[in-house]
């Protein structure tokens, strides 16, 4: 055995003894003046990575993102986005170790504009349609129409068979091709008269036939058993007799154009219930 380390043991044989005879408060002391920079060093290290970890875990890209616009919010239903989101990423098969699935029921968009608060939102729905995070809108008919004359939903029947349209046959909301081009003018005057023409007009959503180029592109919530009518967050439709050309207002579902996996909207409406029981 080397002389140096001799020395070592012998010193740590001292250091034994003395830290033997102390109290907690030199021992901590001790510890301290001794290990202070390995204890930091540590938990440095591991705030890191608990910090590391939970990015990760936080912004794990979307599987599946729902937008329900005009939600209301209650007491009884503030859990249930995070309630449908765990629930269906189980139904839906999904990794919860790479994927993520998100409810929003917190965003407000009406048809005719807003306050600064709803251009941000309009904002914020622009740029996560555009990249594919939204996988199905959903709002009153007003909105969603708003949103089908930008051309911004998927023609259902394009890309689903009639065998799996089937259970929606009854629900599909229709909107008029031959207007896409209607809502033009030089002016913003202009542009309002057209559109305010177009609204003014009685036209039933779920008739094709009121139109000169129906297309399908929604799907209608019924009011009534499903889980989007058991939440309640369109229930103000109702109460408040909302009506849009000449009809009651409804909830409609979409699938915007930018989504690679439309497919899996379906999976979200049975898993909601609509169509089999509505």
């Amino acid at each position: 055995m080397s002389s140096q380390s001799s020395v070592a043991e012998e010193i740590r044989e001292q250091q034994k003894k003395a830290f033997a005879t102390m109290n907690f408060r030199e021992k901590l002391a001790y510890f301290w003046d001794y290990y202070k920079i390995h204890t930091i060093v540590t938990v440095c290290v591991i705030v890191f990575l608990i910090s590391f970890i939970h990015s990760y875990r936080s912004n794990k890209p979307y599987a599946f993102y729902a937008v329900l616009l005009n939600a209301v919010d209650t007491e009884e239903n503030r859990d249930t986005p995070a309630l449908w989101a765990g629930d269906f990423l189980e139904y839906a098969g999904i990794d919860p170790e790479s994927y993520q699935v998100s409810i929003d029921t917190s965003t407000d968009i009406t048809a005719d504009g807003g306050d600064q608060f709803e251009i941000a939102n309009r904002q914020k729905m622009a740029a996560m349609m555009q990249i594919g995070d939204i996988h199905a809108i959903v709002a009153d008919t007003e909105t969603f129409e708003s949103y089908a004359r930008l051309e911004n939903f998927y023609v259902l029947t394009d890309i689903f068979s009639e065998e799996e349209l089937a259970p929606y046959a009854d629900y599909l909301y229709y909107t008029d091709a031959a207007d896409f081009d209607k809502e033009t003018g030089d002016t913003l005057e202009e542009l309002e008269a057209a559109q305010t023409e177009i609204y003014q007009r009685i036209i039933d959503h779920r008739d094709p036939s009121t139109m000169e180029k129906p297309i399908a592109v929604g799907i209608c919530i019924p009011k009534t058993g499903n889980k989007i009518a058991e939440a309640g967050y369109y229930t103000y439709l109702d109460e408040r007799n909302y009506t849009f050309q000449g009809y009651p207002s409804e909830v409609v579902i979409g699938i915007p154009l930018s989504v690679e996996n439309p497919k899996l909207t379906l999976q979200f409406l049975e898993y909601l219930d609509v169509g089999n029981n509505g």
